[in-house]
């Protein structure tokens, strides 16, 4: 994994999509994560937000 020590205590939460797990921080790279989310609850829905975010898109005229 990339990133390190100096990440911790960033107040930026990530969901690494490789390992499935919250990270805070820029751990891993960028093309396996999500984020940042501000807090550890946010970045560990961060799947749930993303298919929120996806349906709200889907159904926005502005996308057709």
């Amino acid at each position: 994994m990339a990133g390190s020590d100096t990440d911790k205590g960033s107040g930026e939460w990530y969901y690494c999509l490789k390992h499935k797990r919250v990270e805070e921080g820029m751990v891993c790279p960028s093309s396996s994560r999500l984020g940042p989310y501000p807090s550890e609850a946010d970045a560990a829905r961060a799947l749930e937000i993303s298919r929120e975010r996806n349906e709200a898109w889907d159904e926005d005229p502005r996308w057709q």
